[in-house]
């Protein structure tokens, strides 16, 4: 059976979208599951999250981009257990050369469509925009996980993002749906996080994971270790929450 497709998207930045792409692609491999990571982003986050050097990718997902090579060519294994199409600052200039691409919202999706049937789960980490790289990530996926932090302007901008993956239904991809709303950096004790929780839950009551993930330092750290948090800590508060995060994700599926 073919994976199922997940983008994370949010064109606000810093709200944990790379954080939760890899740590939730790393606990759910840790489970025994077959996962693919998709670095959409030209920071190339992920790629660097998972120990790969950004600097020596002789191919990377600018090529599946711009049709100079195959998904099963561009993947690169990882020791930690998840496969990964690596990304980097090259693929700044591809939202420019996409623009006279014939297709050019369903590259990604047709590169990704040969090898769909090795994973169980591919995760797409698109960029903090709303561009072609953003939209060749919603029109390759089923769901969209939206992670948002609990903050004062948490929710700005979220009527634009909801706005672009109807749009998206409506033109390209007619199975796109919410895969789930992720609450990041929470802290319980704090006035303002539980407002932003209320103000989320009114605006996609049951689509919002129970878990949440708290500021955790080693979530922080691990990143510069080259290495996931249940890798690098897996005690830490961070890495439990993700694991906790892979098994609610597991559940839904399962029902779903």
């Amino acid at each position: 059976m073919a994976a199922k497709v997940v983008a994370v998207a949010n064109q606000k930045g810093g709200v944990g979208k790379t954080t939760t792409t890899v740590n939730l692609a790393s606990a759910l491999a840790e489970a025994g599951k077959r996962v693919l990571l998709v670095d959409l982003d030209p920071q190339g986050n992920s790629t660097s999250g998972f120990g790969l050097s950004k600097r020596q990718m002789e191919k990377s997902v600018y090529d599946l981009i711009i049709g100079q090579g195959t998904a099963a060519a561009v993947i690169q294994p990882t020791e930690y257990k998840v496969d990964i199409i690596p990304s980097n600052i090259q693929l700044s200039g591809a939202g420019i050369e996409l623009v006279n691409m014939p297709k050019r919202e369903a590259r990604l999706r047709e590169s990704l469509t040969p090898i769909l049937d090795r994973y169980d789960f591919v995760f797409i980490d698109c960029p903090p925009s709303l561009d072609l790289l953003t939209l060749n990530g919603l029109c390759a996926c089923d769901t969209v996980l939206v992670p948002i932090q609990c903050e004062y302007f948490a929710l700005e901008g979220l009527s634009e993002l909801m706005g672009t993956i109807r749009n998206v239904k409506k033109a390209f991809n007619p199975y796109i749906e919410i895969e789930g709303v992720l609450l990041t950096m929470y802290d319980g004790r704090l006035n303002l996080t539980l407002q932003v929780v209320q103000e989320v839950k009114r605006f996609f009551s049951e689509k919002v994971y129970k878990t949440t993930i708290p500021r955790n330092v080693r979530l922080s750290e691990a990143p510069s270790f080259g290495a996931p948090a249940n890798y690098y800590d897996p005690a830490s508060r961070g890495a439990l929450a993700y694991r906790e995060l892979a098994a609610e994700f597991l559940r839904n599926n399962r029902a779903g």
